[in-house]
């Protein structure tokens, strides 16, 4: 899969320097996905949740952080949507971010 964009991970890790680890590590398993549906993703990362509009989220160190992206299986990309704690997450929509 395609990433858009790295950057925005890491700007995130390095304005909270305990999320470096984990968003490396889904980085690494995303990146040489070629996953064609969401039960694929699912298989990997067993906790991760589709919450409509192609937007699933992903528990980020120990659910202390959530990672909303968006997946086009068809073109094998994945957008950032949105990069937080638990409690910025409570705030927002996921299925419009």
């Amino acid at each position: 899969m395609r990433i858009i964009a790295k950057s925005t991970l890491r700007d995130y890790w390095t304005e909270n320097k305990d999320t470096e680890q984990a968003l490396l590590s889904w980085y690494k398993v995303a990146i040489k996905a070629k996953w064609i549906n969401f039960n694929e993703v699912k298989q990997q990362f067993g906790t991760c949740k589709v919450v409509g509009n192609d937007r699933i989220i992903f528990k980020i160190k120990g659910n202390n952080y959530r990672l909303i992206v968006k997946i086009s299986f068809e073109n094998q990309l994945i957008w950032i949507r949105f990069i937080g704690t638990h409690s910025e997450y409570d705030l927002i929509n996921a299925k419009k971010i």
